[in-house]
């Protein structure tokens, strides 16, 4: 009987172990250093352009019609 209740512990003990190490980290530990920013803007990519005509349903798919 004994054997089956290390089993079923192991998950307790392990977040008992995660939850003290966050405890000990936001209580005891010195606070980190902020972070410079970066110097040039992060890249944000731009959204493609709008189409002039949505391709009409009955259309095949051609490459006229998918505009490559």
């Amino acid at each position: 009987m004994y054997a089956l209740l290390v089993p079923a512990s192991v998950p307790f003990v392990l977040l008992a172990t995660v939850m003290g190490l966050s405890w000990w980290e936001d209580h005891l530990l010195p606070p980190a250093e902020p972070v410079e920013a970066p110097a040039e803007a992060p890249f944000t990519p731009t959204a493609p352009p709008p189409l002039a005509e949505l391709p009409r349903v009955d259309a095949t798919l051609t490459r006229e019609v998918a505009g490559r």
